[in-house]
């Protein structure tokens, strides 16, 4: 099972991170949401949780609940920038299908 970073997401979380001057690392999970059934969820964490698995990618920590791996295993986590826009973007091989918003997913 692993969690990975693209360069380019490990350094916006690392940015962030000094940014704020506090962080651990990055938290991803999934939530039931939205007209396909699951959305992500992603927030600069503070600290671990005992529960909390841990991988590292490019130098960043990137922490998910149990639940949430199942989910998750095999996700690469990317931040791009297309045109004015920018933002993460999650590479899951486990998704089976989207909602036509691009918010939630289906495994």
């Amino acid at each position: 099972m692993a969690i990975t970073l693209t360069q380019s997401a490990a350094n916006h979380v690392a940015r962030f991170i000094e940014k704020r001057g506090k962080g651990v690392g990055i938290r991803l999970g999934v939530k039931t949401s939205g007209c396909s059934g699951m959305a992500y969820k992603l927030e600069f964490a503070d600290e671990t949780a005992p529960e909390d698995v841990i991988f590292e990618s490019h130098g960043v920590q990137v922490l998910i609940d149990p639940k949430s791996l199942a989910y998750l295993d095999g996700t690469e986590l990317d931040f791009v920038r297309e045109g004015l826009n920018e933002g993460f973007k999650f590479n899951n091989p486990n998704v089976k299908d989207e909602c036509g918003c691009g918010e939630s997913f289906n495994v």
